[in-house]
């Protein structure tokens, strides 16, 4: 781990000199993917390639973290596309569940899983509207997470609602300074995230990790080198 703070006060001194930006209120009508989402065709595009587009090794940031979710015994990985990390936590002995919008990448995610002789439960959903119900998971993660700033919230929102109380929550973004690395991630700002956006979503949980900083990502052709991430660990 590159960065432990315990004391969320601390952590917000990092940014005490910016501006910090209210959390996005989510609102449905706001969401317009024509303009700069990734919609669910331009997934299934990208998925229907018989390559996996960002590989089949986990995400190092969860191989990272995965003795401290050795007590997850059910685990939701959200926006998890052809199901890499959800494999991954699988072969670990967790019973995991995979949420995407895409078929395709659910599809590769399952095929995956076959593979390596591991077993994983797949829904196909749009996360950006779908209310999660309370309390299913031991841990919830997300690598990545590509939806507009709109969303961003209400996404987190609802990967924290899933979790059983003392569970935790495990995530990993490009950060709004990935623009300027071109290694990979959406290539508009509205699609990427702010830390003091972060900081102020997991305010009220316990932060056992949070980094925000440069990160070496190469994962298949779409992640292909150091790039700038925001990552959090919070138990709930």
């Amino acid at each position: 781990m590159k960065l432990l703070l315990y004391n969320l006060y601390d952590i917000k001194l990092l940014f005490s000199h910016k501006k910090v930006n209210p959390c996005y209120a989510y609102d449905k009508s706001n969401i317009q993917k024509g303009v700069y989402g990734v919609s669910k065709e331009f997934w299934n595009e990208s998925f229907s390639k018989e390559t996996y587009v960002y590989g089949k090794q986990a995400n190092t940031f969860v191989v990272e973290m995965t003795e401290q979710l050795k007590e997850a015994r059910y685990v939701g990985c959200f926006a998890e596309g052809e199901g890499r990390n959800a494999v991954h936590l699988a072969k670990q002995g967790h019973q995991v569940t995979v949420f995407d919008q895409s078929d395709e990448g659910l599809t590769k995610a399952e095929q995956l899983a076959e593979e390596e002789g591991v077993h994983i439960d797949t829904v196909q959903a749009d996360l950006t509207k779908k209310e999660m119900e309370a309390a299913q998971f031991d841990a919830a993660v997300m690598v990545f997470g590509h939806v507009p700033k709109e969303s961003q919230s209400f996404l987190i929102e609802q990967m924290i609602r899933s979790v059983k109380p003392g569970g935790v929550v495990l995530f990993e973004v490009y950060s709004e300074d990935q623009l300027a690395y071109g290694t990979g991630g959406p290539k508009d700002k509205r699609m990427l995230y702010s830390p003091e956006d972060v900081l102020h979503w997991i305010s009220e949980y316990k932060c056992l990790h949070f980094y925000y900083g440069e990160a070496d990502r190469t994962e298949g052709e779409r992640h292909t080198g150091v790039g700038h991430v925001i990552q959090a660990f919070i138990r709930v």
